[in-house]
């Protein structure tokens, strides 16, 4: 208990010292810290479980539990550690992933089940998936219940993201604690849904199944999981005894940068308010921790709220419910919820409504801690919940000192941006919500990128009250009337505003079409967003008001007639009942199908069983170190960039003298500090570590500063003083073609056959031109770095990225010191995707150089927003096409021209291009065809490799251009793209002859594991013709992907293994693991050709002085040229104990004995190997490519048409792998790639300040975090996921006849956009328009919603020329 020696006037404790308890154990918390965050001092006290992937709530990597004592009872709670105040912690229980399991006590089943079901890979985001479950099982048994559901399972993850795995093993994986229909996991179950039943299997099982729901069933329950890792925890976290009868103090904690005040009394928070102009209040600090981070807002006062008895309170009266302030979003939620079970169901139609719109408010996480008022004062003008209670005719009540009271309603509340009728000495106390009357209605609404955990475009709350009334002034003929009405819109203006044009053309009128149609004219006058408005989509977000209220009369018609079926008529025409169709998605299911593992006579087979990653209950108990976990000497220095916020200037000054001043810096570093070359770049050296005379883009690295802790030189950072002189930027590709600006030494082009003749053959030609958006790596764990040097220039670098050599060069090269006093090594990184190739570099780079001059270790880790801004995405492209085809639907000819923008600076661009260039005809045989390639220069940061590397733009151009054909005609794409299919021996437009090709085999797999086309496209044509306003579209993709570096050098892999005396193998290559599952693959690999069981072999380290000259782990080739390294390896020192083989049969040696014998006789038991990949010729040869890739994919969708949401409801993927070394891992890849791919084209869209969006400052990332830029959640992943490996496909081009599997998926994803755009057709066709559109990628709603051609959206679509697309960055 603290007991305060000495108290305020105010009651506050001076010289309290604050507790907390951390898995049990119990914590002083530092004083004078009142700005930092519960992540940052868990962090530094060791616990690195927890990890930073965003800093902003949006990723769930740093979820802990948070436990209190309350009303004589426990809660737990997930929250977000990155924005939990430290303080707000004083006096509860932290549970982090370190307190529930570890690998040598055991591992939690949540733990277990995690691991056991592939349901990780990178293992960064891992832990926080970890933690929202177990927080969840932990809240669910404190409530005395026996299991949550599935569909509460999912709704807990909603707040974390996951960039690898396609969340279908995660989820199956927590399935086993969800109490659900048992029968669904039953063998019959699993066989009617064309899989194939498996026993549960323990870790490593001699005997993998053949076809399972999710790769091997998980155990029934979760100690069962947890008994298959062969150990169980000791003992769950427990809530310490001293926290239960601790009474909180009233708190002041002062500090250098921030006071924190906790006020136990009402009486105290008015003071603090009257006496600290300043004074921020902090609920679950979701606004407060944004403005800190991330605009510099500096608070030198907060006051927590959460201890304020009167903010807490709730009231249940006759007239509705009063709610405090300060209560908590998932306990408002809660609230509504139980009232609306108790209530007659008409009184609680505005608090369904608002419980409704809660569940798709950010994450659990943040509801967790979020407040109702914060939520309220923050005045947000796209706050899920103010047009709620707007509308809904809610009143907020306003205390003063003296407790004096005023009551303002919602409606008059909100006076401008950010501005509220509060004076500063007043503060929220509570919200009075209405109960709704018999005849009153109230709905929600919300559209958002994404539906999960995201912010809205535009939302809304809309009642109304019905009377029955005459129908006019002495009739008898009797009228449902609009007695009173509220609409309230959010992300439309300002603030959130009342419609009250359209309000006053309903009040009073007929519940009828005719009154709609008049309020829908009026509400042209209340809601007009110009399309350069600051969020942009104007258009859009004005159909969407539009869109909401018709929704809204539709649902009340279904309502009335429901509840008054005599005396309502709706006369609503067939299908447009959809309109008001409520959401639903039931739980994922998925069904993965592979062979039969060919076993060994003495069942030492090794390859192509399903092996789990081997670092997997490493991640799941956060354990596994990436290189932010690393610790470090004690004197190291941290670093912090100095970067451009021009898109193109000249440096006039820069001066760092105030910087240098502040506490705790040492240094600042810029290009005249460069010891060696300040030149970089991995194929033209046209970058610079350090810009000099001019920036390029905003985000260029113009200094460091290192500082003794992070904070401190971030501080110290922004301090740097820079004068900038303006020059002119580009930043689209069509700004590039523009003004002619090309990478001119780039002129790339692939011909084949004769165009002319192509076209002169052709009974029609079309052209055109598609757009193809960037697309952010989003690799959970940001780029970062640490260099350590040691005596005489000795540098050892700990790196998160792929390419550990290339760093190794350039680092070298900007020290001036030999690469053989360098050393770049990882253990494992956070996901790559192709962004930690080279973007990764001058990173390394620049914080190498204080280390240089210093003598110091440099430690740099880029917050999640700089990553963003600085690193480069997938480049965007533009696609200009001329096809000529028959009237049959032949191609006769195909001509392209390729733009990419490249960025400021050449990267990889061009390799980039060039595959782009040889995936231009995807799967089809073209006769004549010509692709020329174009490098745009840009000042954005430059671009770069992304999974696909330059494919999947080509490859979805191709698809582009057969789907417009295919239209045009008024075919079947089917059967207008079946006959161009590659077949055994044709010949591509490059010059590679087609062997072993599985083309039609994946095409024809794919349809029939989606249950036959016509019988699911007439399926789908008989849903959209019942319903109006919800359509559903079905889309094949099929796939092609090269496999090898466009680069012959970089064909080569290198291995070294060792055999220890005790039978253990330990295997070193030049790869890097980041999720793919390469280490556990070579250790496959090793353990096949020695003959040993996988857990006698041990991957080290990748480091760069034990496999030297290593390629980038890139491409997909990895396993392939690591493979049969190791391979080499393991044979050359087996045919050194072939002669203690003999022996061994004749002893029984065991492989030990055997490794013993020869080194007693001084045989060498270490080998390096080595393969270099035989007859490839790179760009412009016979054979770019060591072999293909093929697959395809069925997708359904189904679209709402007055919005632009949408749900994918199945996918079925047919993959031919080979071969496979561990089909487990190779799914996992399947399912990551093609979410991945999926939402590239369907979701994730850029926006930069450009001239398409005049609103963001020229040349900055607007979408630089989870908050702007939305990766699928495990809500858009498919309901129904299929995946089946081609079977009898053996592959003799690589290791064990496998094949590559990390980015040939990656276009698969492209399947849902086609879905996507059917389904727009059939909206179009509803709406009487027939023909082909454009829809450029990604399918935003916007996109999806402005196509569909109705009644609704054509008002806002009016004088927009032929051809308008939506605004895009491209």
């Amino acid at each position: 208990m603290v007991r305060p020696s000495r108290l305020s006037p105010l009651g506050f404790a001076d010289d309290a010292k604050p507790i907390c308890y951390v898995n049990g154990k119990r914590y002083s918390l530092p004083l004078g810290r009142g700005e930092a965050t519960l992540l940052q001092w868990l962090r530094e006290s060791g616990l690195t479980g927890t990890k930073l992937g965003c800093g902003e709530g949006g990723c769930g990597a740093c979820t802990v539990m948070l436990s209190h004592w309350e009303a004589g009872g426990v809660q737990h709670r997930a929250v977000n550690a990155c924005l939990c105040p430290l303080y707000a912690a004083e006096g509860m229980h932290v549970v982090t992933v370190e307190g529930i399991g570890s690998v040598r006590d055991g591992l939690h089943p949540v733990q277990a089940a995690l691991a056991n079901s592939h349901g990780s890979q990178c293992g960064f985001c891992t832990p926080g998936f970890v933690m929202s479950m177990y927080s969840l099982l932990r809240g669910v048994a404190a409530e005395g219940r026996e299991a949550p559901s599935e569909e509460e399972i999912e709704e807990c993850l909603a707040g974390n993201l996951c960039r690898c795995t396609g969340y279908r093993p995660i989820l199956d994986a927590f399935k086993v604690f969800a109490k659900a229909d048992a029968a669904a996991y039953t063998a019959d179950a699993i066989a009617a849904a064309r899989g194939m039943a498996a026993a549960t299997a323990a870790e490593n099982s001699s005997t993998p199944p053949a076809a399972a729901a999710g790769n091997g069933t998980p155990a029934t329950n979760g100690t069962a999981a947890a008994a298959a890792n062969g150990k169980m925890p000791s003992s769950e976290p427990i809530f310490p005894k001293e926290l239960k009868g601790r009474r909180p103090a009233a708190l002041r904690l002062s500090g250098p940068h921030c006071t924190w005040y906790r006020p136990t009394t009402l009486e105290q928070l008015l003071t603090l308010k009257s006496a600290h102009n300043d004074l921020k209040l902090v609920g679950g600090n979701s606004e407060v921790g944004i403005e800190l981070k991330f605009k510099d807002a500096g608070y030198r006062h907060m006051a927590a709220v959460t201890h304020v008895p009167e903010l807490s309170q709730i009231k249940v009266t006759d007239r509705g419910i009063e709610v405090g302030a300060g209560v908590t979003l998932t306990r408002l939620q809660d609230l509504l919820l139980q009232q609306a079970a108790k209530q007659p169901p008409h009184k609680t139609r505005g608090f369904a409504a608002t419980a409704e719109q809660l569940r798709w408010f950010a994450g659990r996480q943040i509801r967790n801690t979020g407040t109702l008022g914060g939520n309220i004062a923050t005045a947000s003008p796209i706050s899920d919940l103010n047009p709620l209670w707007m509308a809904f005719g809610a009143v907020f009540r306003l205390v003063s000192q003296g407790r004096r009271v005023r009551e303002v309603p919602a409606s008059k509340f909100f006076l401008g941006y950010r501005q509220v009728d509060m004076a500063p000495w007043e503060l929220l106390l509570s919200v009075r919500i209405p109960f709704t009357g018999p005849t009153e209605f109230a709905k929600e609404f919300k559209q958002a990128p994404r539906r999960d955990d995201d912010i809205a475009i535009v939302n809304a709350g809309m009642r109304v009250r019905l009377e029955q009334r005459p129908a006019a002034e002495g009739s008898e003929e009797q009228a449902w009337l609009v007695a009173d009405v509220g609409v309230a819109y959010g992300g439309v203006a300002p603030k959130t505003i009342m419609a009250e044009k359209a309000m006053a053309a309903l009040k009073g009128k007929p519940w009828c079409r005719e009154t709609l149609d008049a309020a829908l004219v009026a509400l042209r006058e209340d809601v007009n967003v110009a399309p350069t408005a600051p969020g942009g989509r104007g258009e859009y977000r004005n159909s969407l008001a539009a869109s909401f209220l018709f929704k809204f009369y539709v649902h009340v018609c279904l309502a009335m007639e429901a509840a008054h079926p005599d005396s309502f008529k709706p006369q609503l025409p067939a299908g447009y009942a959809s309109a008001a169709a409520p959401y639903h998605r039931p739980p994922v299911r998925g069904v993965q199908f592979h062979h039969e593992v060919p076993q060994a006579a003495d069942g030492s087979a090794e390859v192509g069983k399903d092996y789990r990653h081997m670092s997997a209950d490493l991640q799941v108990s956060g354990q596994a170190q990436y290189t932010d976990d690393v610790p470090l000497p004690p004197n190291t220095l941290h670093a912090a960039f100095v970067t451009s916020s021009k898109p193109h200037a000249k440096l006039l000054k820069v001066d760092a003298a105030a910087a240098l001043r502040l506490p705790g810096v040492v240094g600042f570093y810029s290009a005249k500090d460069v010891p060696g070359d300040n030149m970089i770049g991995p194929i033209m050296h046209d970058e610079e570590v350090f810009a000099t005379d001019t920036v390029t883009c905003v985000g260029q690295v113009i200094g460091v500063v290192v500082a003794d802790t992070e904070p401190a030189a971030r501080r110290g950072a922004k301090a740097v003083k820079v004068d900038y002189e303006d020059l002119p930027a580009l930043i689209s590709i069509d700004d590039a073609i523009a003004a002619g600006s090309f990478y001119e030494q780039y002129g790339n082009s692939l011909e084949t056959g004769n165009l002319e003749a192509g076209f002169a053959a052709a009974d029609h030609v079309l052209e055109g031109t598609l757009k193809l958006g960037g697309q952010e790596h989003f690799y959970l764990e940001p780029n970062g770095c640490i260099v350590l040097p040691t005596e005489d220039d000795e540098y050892t670098l700990i790196s998160s990225t792929q390419a550990p050599t290339k760093h190794q060069i350039y680092v070298a090269s900007t020290l001036g010191v030999p690469m053989h006093k360098l050393v770049c090594k990882m253990k494992r990184i956070g996901g790559g995707f192709g962004g930690k190739e080279t973007r990764s570099i001058f990173i390394h780079c620049a914080a190498a150089v204080p280390a240089y001059h210093l003598r110091r270790p440099v430690k740099a880790i880029l917050d999640r927003d700089e990553d963003m801004q600085m690193t480069g995405t997938r480049h965007p492209f533009q696609a200009s096409y001329k096809v000529g085809f028959t009237k049959d639907g032949r191609v006769t000819a195909l001509h392209m021209d390729l733009y990419s923008n490249a960025g400021n600076s050449w990267d990889l661009s061009s390799a980039v291009m060039d595959r782009a260039l040889m995936h231009s005809d995807c799967v089809y045989k073209f006769p004549a065809q010509r692709v020329v390639g174009h490098m745009c220069r840009t000042n954005i940061a430059s671009n770069t490799a992304f999974r696909g590397f330059g494919g999947p733009q080509g490859l979805i151009a191709a698809e582009m251009v057969m789907e417009r054909v295919s239209r045009h005609l008024g075919k079947c794409s089917l059967l207008v793209r079946q006959p161009h299919l590659y077949k055994e021996g044709d010949v591509t437009h490059f010059g590679m002859v087609m062997e072993g090709c599985q083309v039609i085999p994946c095409w024809e797999g794919a349809i029939e594991s989606a249950g036959g086309w016509q019988q699911r496209r007439e399926a789908v044509d008989a849903f959209n013709q019942k319903h109006r306003w919800r359509k559903r579209g079905l889309a094949l993709t099929p796939t092609k992907f090269g496999i090898a570096f466009t680069k012959v050098t970089y064909n080569q892999g290198g291995a070294l293994v060792h055999v220890y005396t005790d039978g253990t193998a330990l295997v070193t290559h030049g790869g890097v693991e980041m999720g793919q599952g390469l280490h556990t693959k070579m250790a496959q690999v090793a353990a096949h050709e020695l003959g040993v069981p996988v857990s006698k072999v041990f991957i080290a380290e990748t480091s760069t002085d034990k496999v030297p000259n290593s390629s980038p782990t890139a491409g997909s080739a990895s396993t392939d040229l690591y493979g049969m390294a190791v391979l080499d390896a393991c044979r050359q020192i087996n045919e050194r104990l072939k002669p203690y083989r003999a022996q061994a049969a004749e002893k029984g040696w065991s492989f030990a004995q055997m490794a013993t014998q020869a080194y007693m006789d001084r045989v060498d038991l270490s080998a390096h190997g080595f393969y270099a990949t035989p007859e490839v010729t790179g760009f412009g040869g016979p054979r770019p490519f060591n072999y293909f890739v093929f697959g395809a994919a069925v997708s359904e969708v189904e679209l709402d048409v007055l919005t632009g949401d949408w749900q994918l409801l199945r996918s079925d993927i047919v993959m031919d792998v080979g071969n496979p070394i561990n089909p487990a891992i190779d799914i996992g890849q399947i399912e990551g790639g093609f979410v991945q791919g999926m939402g590239w084209l369907c979701l994730e869209e850029m926006v930069w300040g450009d001239n398409a969006h005049p609103w963001v400052r020229p040349g900055h990332l607007f979408t630089k975090g989870p908050g702007t830029y939305k990766i699928p959640t495990a809500n858009d992943v498919p309901i129904d996921f299929r995946v089946k490996l081609l079977t009898n496909t053996p592959n003799p081009r690589a290791v064990h006849s496998s094949k590559a599997v990390g980015e040939p998926p990656f276009h698969l994803g492209s399947s849902a956009f086609f879905a996507l755009k059917d389904a727009v057709y059939a909206a179009r066709a509803a709406a009487g328009l027939s023909g082909w559109f454009q829809l450029d990628a990604p399918a935003t709603p916007e996109k999806l919603r402005l196509a569909c051609g109705d009644e609704l959206a054509a008002p806002y679509l009016e004088g927009k020329e032929e051809g308008w697309r939506p605004l895009m960055s491209c």
